[in-house]
């Protein structure tokens, strides 16, 4: 199972939010080089990056942050947020990103989805982000009438191989991850499931392996010290 330190971009700084509020925002470091090396040190090879001004805004808003993570390249790094069009994907591939992940635009246009995973195959990625058991959109603003779970299983049949999903609920809180929830998403068949909001002990970690996750990422409890990441590593 792949690790993920999750690194989210606000105003060019790390930072993490509460349960996706932009108003419950914690900055973390505004040293992008600092938190790199210490995730190399404890043996990370991938990174979550997640803009997210640019999920609020529909763009690639804090190009000078991932232009940073890029320049030492030592990690498999998945970018989320204001992927709405083409151009955008085209032009974060460009840079080096090395998987996209697509959010709002997976359900405001499935056609596009499947136009986009097509043209670049498993460099395309969707990130499901629950809210009382339904898909929430525009940088966790907006709740959507689809049910995540039957969202998932349509993405099956667009060609989505790979799905980040997040419980918005838990996410920033420190208070675990959605294990059962989990547990139902690895029954899909052709799908590789990324777990997302509120991993935050090794046990959880162990489990989401064992029941076979092809990821998991870490974010608040790692900057908290809540938990180690190179204990993490080393269980994956």
């Amino acid at each position: 199972m792949r690790i993920f330190p999750a690194i989210d971009l606000k105003d060019n700084q790390i930072v993490r939010l509460s349960q996706g509020d932009y108003n419950k925002v914690k900055v973390y470091s505004d040293s992008i080089s600092e938190t790199l090396q210490s995730f190399c040190e404890a043996g990370a090879d991938s990174l979550h990056i997640v803009d997210l001004d640019g999920a609020k805004e529909g763009a690639l808003a804090n190009q000078g942050a991932v232009f940073e993570i890029l320049e030492n390249k030592k990690f498999f790094c998945q970018l989320g947020g204001g992927m709405r069009n083409e151009y955008i994907i085209s032009r974060a591939l460009e840079l080096g990103i090395d998987r996209v992940i697509l959010g709002t635009i997976a359900v405001q246009n499935p056609t596009f989805v499947e136009e986009m995973v097509k043209k670049y195959g498993n460099k395309i990625a969707v990130g499901v982000d629950a809210k009382d058991g339904k898909v929430a959109i525009n940088g966790w603003l907006e709740k959507s009438t689809l049910e995540a779970y039957e969202f998932c299983e349509r993405l099956v049949n667009m060609g989505v191989e790979t799905i980040i999903y997040t419980e918005i609920s838990r996410d920033g809180m420190l208070n675990g991850c959605d294990i059962e929830a989990y547990k139902k998403l690895v029954q899909i068949k052709g799908l590789n499931i990324v777990a997302s909001g509120g991993v935050s002990t090794l046990d959880e970690v162990k489990k989401l392996k064992e029941m076979g996750c092809d990821g998991a990422i870490v974010g608040k409890a790692i900057y908290e010290g809540k938990l180690s990441l190179k204990e993490v590593i080393d269980i994956c």
